[in-house]
């Protein structure tokens, strides 16, 4: 008995350790080779907050992509690094975790007045820093999933700063968004005869016209909505465990940043829809889909895409994703991306 006492004691000091040493490790971002290459994890303080960058590219000089992520308050920077390999040989790419999310959470800050304006003007400030230390005249703008309400605003806001707007599972009508959503996930619940997820999501409808809840996330990943090619819940858990840029005190102050944020902003996307927001915008627009996408559904972003000025535009469906096409498909994403922006069609200085 006093031997497995001992044991547990050991066993209990060695998980403090372990907690302790993982709450406190240093993170850093995997080094890319070449003599002018960048691989740099920092936090720098723009427009009133600290803000955790990631910046990679084989070749500094190269045309810099800055990605908004989505969520609200669901940093790419833990995992993304698996999926951008290609993308950094052509292009240097920004990654940061917005105000209150991630690694630029601060326990000792209040989030609650929160806004995508904002938000909005911290990508400005960020796109000005990124363009002086790069010298870079423009940037290409990506959003995903609910970056794409911050960065399409930016990119109305301040067009002169940005070669193109690329939004990616592109936010349109909340609410338009989420009926179609649920249309699917009872469409499908109906199709594999599954009555009591029928039955359940029957029950919410109601709700979702309202705009006071959205069709549950669980039902559109279990029925193929949010990702087809990839694990995106995966990613995370993996991200979090075996990638240097978490560590253990960066992933409570995700959950953190998610669970003070969140609800706060996708509230107001639904009271100010971006449809209503954005008419048009003086760059090239594009907007990528996944042709299963419920989370953004495809139905509702081609409405908006239908509605929107631009001086050109394109509405790209990957007919093999979800949610996430520029991981799902990442080789066609990245092939689309140096086609359009390097070698093809659009000169990247085209519109100074």
């Amino acid at each position: 008995m006093k031997k497995i006492r001992r044991l547990m004691k050991w066993f209990l000091t060695a998980m403090i350790i372990i907690i302790i040493i993982g709450l406190f490790l240093p993170t850093w971002t995997p080094p890319i080779k070449g003599e002018n290459s960048i691989s740099e994890l920092s936090q720098i303080s723009i427009n009133g907050a600290k803000h955790q960058f990631m910046i990679r590219g084989k070749d500094k000089n190269n045309p810099i992509i800055i990605f908004v992520h989505g969520g609200p308050g669901c940093s790419e920077i833990p995992y993304v690094t698996k999926y951008q390999d290609i993308l950094e040989k052509d292009f240097t790419i920004v990654h940061y975790d917005q105000r209150g999310s991630g690694k630029s959470y601060s326990f000792f800050e209040d989030y609650s007045n929160i806004t995508s304006q904002l938000l909005v003007s911290d990508l400005l400030a960020i796109t000005d820093y990124i363009s002086e230390r790069f010298e870079k005249k423009k940037i290409l703008l990506v959003g995903h999933s609910f970056g794409t309400y911050i960065a399409l605003q930016a990119a109305e806001k301040a067009p002169e700063k940005f070669t193109a707007y690329i939004g990616i599972g592109q936010m349109s009508d909340p609410i338009k968004n989420e009926l179609n959503s649920l249309k699917y996930c009872l469409e499908q619940a109906h199709k594999a005869g599954n009555c009591n997820d029928f039955e359940q999501l029957e029950r919410l409808k109601s709700d979702i016209e309202k705009g006071t809840i959205t069709t549950p996330r669980n039902y559109v990943r279990k029925y193929g909505g949010a990702s087809r090619l990839i694990d995106d819940n995966g990613d995370y858990l993996e991200g979090f465990l075996t990638h240097p840029e978490y560590n253990l005190l960066d992933v409570v102050r995700y959950f953190q940043g998610v669970s003070v944020s969140q609800d706060i902003l996708l509230t107001e996307s639904t009271k100010r829809p971006l449809p209503s927001l954005v008419k048009s915008i003086e760059i090239p627009c594009y907007f990528i889909m996944g042709q299963y996408d419920y989370m953004t559904t495809t139905e509702s972003a081609k409405e908006y895409f239908d509605s929107i000025k631009a001086i050109e535009k394109e509405f790209i469906l990957y007919s093999n994703s979800a949610h996430y096409p520029q991981f799902e498909e990442k080789e066609k994403f990245a092939e689309w991306l140096t086609n359009k922006f390097l070698k093809h069609n659009l000169d990247l200085n085209k519109y100074n």
